[in-house]
């Protein structure tokens, strides 16, 4: 049995988008222009080119790196460095969140390692899960859920269609997801998100009123992926924000990473340890 189909097993029996011609395109049946992101996985384009966000015209400004620090991201000729963000240059973020952030950046350049989800292990959130760079996500798609599965370290968000958010919904690290088809468009509505993760490379936090709209959507003929996130926290935000993220095909099946326990031999990235305090 592959490792495809052992997956799709644990996921209570989904169709494998583009395996084959029948139960595959099962999901795409129900609405002829519904989007069909396909057997290949999807590789984060900004995943080499510093992670950045793509800026949205109109909307709010992102965060940015301080040019007194400047990034250097790895795979290059020079030491790298973290990310610290320009706390004057947005307006948009609360005081009480930029007090956080200084906090953090003053840390981080006294030394401390900068903490991702990543490389720390954890679950990213949302939007945190679009920032997944360096191996590629892959979509399952049925009738009634969406299986977003980044292969990194086999995280999955469930997306489920056509219906509408529980009344209570009690806050996990992905949330509660509800999805529909706009056309050619997966719409993705999350609430329901726990204050453990991060909305930006910046670390920048978030409450639990944290709402975010996903629209993912294939450009330039189907070979681009591109998903533009609207996020909504009043309690953190002036205003709602949107930024977008772009992923290309990616060849090659699923592989399996595990992110590593006890992996501790150069840094502690804060990654979860099996004792009497688990962080889970």
């Amino acid at each position: 049995m592959s490792r495809f189909a052992s997956t799709c097993r644990l996921l209570a029996g989904c169709a494998l988008v583009g395996l084959t011609a029948s139960a595959s395109t099962a999901p795409v049946a129900a609405q002829a222009s519904a989007p069909d992101f396909g057997f290949a996985g999807w590789l984060n384009e900004a995943t080499f080119e510093g992670g950045e966000l793509i800026p949205v015209e109109g909307s709010p400004p992102l965060f940015r790196q301080d040019p007194a620090y400047p990034f250097v991201p790895n795979n290059r000729d020079a030491q790298p460095t973290y990310r610290i963000a320009d706390l004057a240059a947005n307006p948009n973020v609360k005081q009480w969140a930029k007090d956080v952030m200084r906090k953090d950046n003053d840390e981080v350049i006294a030394g401390k390692i900068a903490y991702t989800a990543r490389s720390s292990c954890h679950p990213a959130g949302v939007p945190g899960f679009d920032l997944f760079g360096f191996q590629p996500v892959f979509f399952l798609q049925t009738p009634k859920k969406i299986a977003v599965i980044y292969s990194g370290d086999q995280q999955i968000r469930h997306i489920y269609l056509d219906v509408p958010h529980s009344k209570t919904v009690k806050p996990s690290w992905y949330g509660e997801s509800v999805g529909r088809y706009e056309g050619d468009t997966l719409v993705v509505d999350t609430i329901g998100l726990n204050t453990k993760t991060v909305v930006d490379n910046f670390r920048t936090p978030h409450t639990e009123k944290l709402h975010v709209v996903e629209r993912w959507k294939l450009i330039e003929d189907g070979k681009t992926l591109e998903v533009t996130f609207t996020v909504d926290d009043p309690d953190t935000f002036e205003k709602p924000w949107t930024a977008k993220q772009r992923f290309r095909k990616a060849d090659g099946p699923m592989t399996e990473q595990v992110c590593a326990e006890g992996n501790f031999l150069l840094f502690d990235y804060g990654v979860p340890k099996d004792d009497d305090h688990p962080d889970f």
